[in-house]
């Protein structure tokens, strides 16, 4: 099994091995980059700059994907060209502003430096994103009712997704969010007014893998603080006042 840095290292060399010039840079992101990495439930977030992406520079790099993925069990690099990333900064706020706060370049040029997020649309996609995470969890719910089982595993896997969009939501606030899982949680929960207890069973869970006792209180009031969570955004970030400004622009 390698480690991580012999991971990253041997990405890199396949890459450029494969795309030959077309690689312009590989830069790593997310909690590797930041220092909150944890073997047992962090990936591996690498975004792969290229001067072409065309079906056949693809094809190229397919290989080296396919082992990233199948053989290191990581999820798929990102792969843009430097324009695209530029002007993806409104669309992918959240994640480009994570490889703001946290990157490590590997190989190349530091693309990221100069690209800026607007925080109108930051917060936008935040709330998109948490709706979204609302509307799964409830249409799980109601396939599986109270099936710890079943459902169990649905809240671990949703609560890795949740676990940045809390950490954006702090930042939405304003602030700079803090690094530990437990922070993150308990910081959002001040800043929003969402229950911090609704996230406890979640933590527990994101360490161990095991959950044990009654899951029906535990979803419902995950979902609460979700809800009250979205409400929050809403509230102090009313979307009609931005409406009110760009006319003012215009």
């Amino acid at each position: 099994m390698l480690s991580t840095e012999m991971k990253l290292t041997e990405l890199v060399r396949r890459l450029k091995e494969f795309a030959v010039s077309n690689l312009e840079c590989v830069i790593l992101f997310g909690s590797a980059a930041r220092g909150d990495f944890h073997e047992r439930h962090s990936d591996l977030n690498v975004v792969c700059i290229l001067l072409s992406l065309s079906v056949e520079e693809l094809g190229r790099i397919a290989p080296v994907v396919k082992w990233w993925c199948a053989d290191m069990k990581e999820p798929a690099p990102l792969f843009f060209t430097e324009d695209e990333l530029k002007h993806a900064a409104d669309t992918f706020a959240i994640e480009i502003l994570d490889m703001k706060h946290g990157r490590r370049v590997l190989y190349g040029a530091d693309v990221v430096a100069k690209i800026e997020v607007p925080m109108n649309l930051h917060r936008v996609q935040i709330e998109h994103d948490l709706r979204t995470t609302v509307l799964k969890l409830r249409q799980h719910y109601l396939r599986a009712p109270g099936d710890s089982k079943e459902l169990a595993p649905v809240l671990r896997k949703s609560f890795s997704a949740v676990l940045t969009l809390l950490r954006h939501v702090v930042i939405a606030f304003g602030e700079e969010p803090p690094v530990a899982a437990h922070d993150i949680v308990e910081r959002a929960a001040a800043v929003t007014g969402a229950n911090m207890a609704a996230f406890s069973p979640l933590l527990k869970l994101r360490e161990t893998g095991e959950f044990h006792g009654e899951i029906v209180p535990v979803y419902g009031v995950y979902l609460k603080a979700l809800e009250k969570t979205v409400e929050a955004l809403d509230h102090h970030f009313p979307k009609r006042e931005w409406r009110r400004v760009k006319n003012a622009h215009s």
